[in-house]
């Protein structure tokens, strides 16, 4: 994981080729002018209706999937902010938590594809849930969303409350192992990346956590501040305020490299678990209803390359441990496409039961 701020320019015109298929071309005779002269019409009010004049002329709604005080929720407040002004129009954060991320995705994809609701994709609600959810419940990327861009990139840090007496990650495994089905682990729902996480870590360690699920990350955070659980997989973000006052002690990190705020605490990586290490680098996305204008995509786009490339929303990022992504929308089609493969091949290896259509 990379934790150095960088920014990749994004061309000025992404390719649409990610959003449009064409379709057969026609032939037109002299003898067919009048037919030719209402199909002019008809690709012109076509035209209209892809290219809305003066967009956006409202503000937007940015659905977030998970609850207020999680890494995503951050983030989305950071570029909503940061949106309006080459937008020229406010862009309002709507929390949608619950089912791992599935009301929110939801929520986007049966908004008007207008442009003025978007939402926050993620690792879970475009990778995991379309793989671990069954299927009559799924959100098909291809088929409801459209590539806004790329986001961020985010390490995760697994902590442990003080009165746990953990110290390290060797100490953590040796005292789930002496505890198995003792130790409570909360994520953001079933069929999140959370979820998937648990399970792995369970697999590999050779333990056995409780799994609990949550409607987002903030409650996450919450139950294990409690003590209502005794471990917690977060995003770096949201717990590092907490890692900071020693209400958290971290024993490993998902990350390329040990993060600068933890030099102390290995990664993964290091300690032998690569695959897992990938699975908690997480990252988001902006995305919108399948059938938006291109040009209403392009303007999102160009305007989130632009809050990306602010130099207070860098600061503010960088401070996070945000790794910025940006550029053009068929980046994040890219991302999704190899976390599904990833997320696939951990079910088929780890035996996991994905629920089936009932």
């Amino acid at each position: 994981m990379q934790q150095s701020l960088s920014h990749e320019a994004a061309p000025a015109r992404p390719d649409a080729r990610c959003f449009l298929r064409s379709g057969p071309g026609r032939g037109l005779g002299a003898r067919a002018a009048g037919v030719a002269v209402a199909l002019g019409l008809g690709l012109a009010v076509a035209a209209a209706q892809a290219a809305p004049a003066s967009y956006p002329q409202r503000p937007v709604r940015l659905v977030v999937p998970f609850t207020p005080g999680g890494s995503a929720d951050m983030v989305a407040r950071v570029l909503a902010d940061a949106m309006q002004v080459p937008l020229g129009q406010a862009v309002e954060v709507d929390n949608r938590a619950g089912t791992g991320g599935l009301i929110g995705a939801e929520a986007v994809a049966r908004a008007p594809a207008d442009g003025y609701t978007i939402g926050l994709g993620t690792i879970s609600t475009l990778a995991t849930n379309p793989v671990m959810l069954p299927k009559a419940s799924r959100i098909e990327p291809a088929r409801d969303f459209v590539p806004i861009i790329a986001l961020a990139s985010l390490p995760s840090v697994f902590s442990v409350p003080p009165s746990l007496g953990v110290r390290s990650f060797g100490q953590f495994v040796a005292l789930a192992r002496s505890r198995p089905d003792q130790l409570n682990i909360g994520s953001s729902g079933i069929g999140s990346i959370g979820h998937l996480l648990v399970l792995r870590m369970n697999a590999v360690f050779k333990i056995q956590l409780h799994h609990i699920p949550y409607k987002g990350l903030g409650p996450v955070l919450s139950s294990v501040l409690s003590g209502e659980t005794q471990v917690i997989g977060d995003q770096f973000p949201s717990s590092a305020a907490h890692v900071a006052a020693g209400r958290l002690i971290p024993f490993a990190v998902g990350a390329q490299e040990r993060l600068p705020a933890l030099p102390q605490v290995p990664t993964l990586k290091e300690l032998g678990y690569e695959g897992l290490n990938n699975l908690a680098i997480t990252w988001f996305g902006l995305i919108a209803p399948k059938g938006t204008p291109v040009s209403v995509v392009q303007t999102l786009n160009a305007a989130a390359n632009a809050a990306l490339d602010d130099p207070a929303v860098r600061r503010k990022l960088q401070a996070m441990g945000v790794h910025i992504l940006g550029g053009a929308p068929q980046r994040l089609n890219e991302m999704i496409e190899d976390s599904t493969r990833t997320v696939r091949e951990i079910v088929q290896e780890q035996r996991i039961q994905v629920p089936v259509d009932r």
